[in-house]
């Protein structure tokens, strides 16, 4: 399994990336709280340690904007800002990964991509 946060307008997304990416917020605060390290990650842009709680919050929102259920909370993440994620790259992979997160985006139109 390959980790990440995707870091896109989680509008843009289908179904499975969205609750995929949910999932891995809560993977990756587990590894945290083991004290497991999050380097190749980090190292390879695909988290931004700092900014997990606030992707969790932004993805359970877009849950509950399709009617999707949420109990799973996660603690606040506090940590100092490590990893940066490349929205461009990001935006890419899906688009060419995934016909139903391409279709989104086209629908949505560029201006809403970030």
């Amino acid at each position: 399994m390959d980790m990440r946060m995707w870091n896109v307008s989680p509008r843009l997304m289908c179904d499975k990336h969205l609750l995929g990416e949910h999932l891995e917020m809560h993977m990756f605060v587990g590894c945290l709280r083991q004290g497991k390290s999050l380097d190749g990650f980090i190292k390879n842009g695909l988290v931004e340690v700092h900014n997990i709680s606030f992707r969790h919050m932004e993805l359970v929102s877009e849950m509950h904007k399709r009617g999707m259920k949420h109990d799973s909370k996660i603690s606040e993440v506090v940590e100092p800002p490590q990893g940066n994620v490349d929205v461009v790259e990001s935006l890419a992979l899906l688009a060419e990964r995934c016909p139903e997160c391409r279709k989104r985006m086209v629908e949505a139109g560029n201006e809403d991509w970030y």
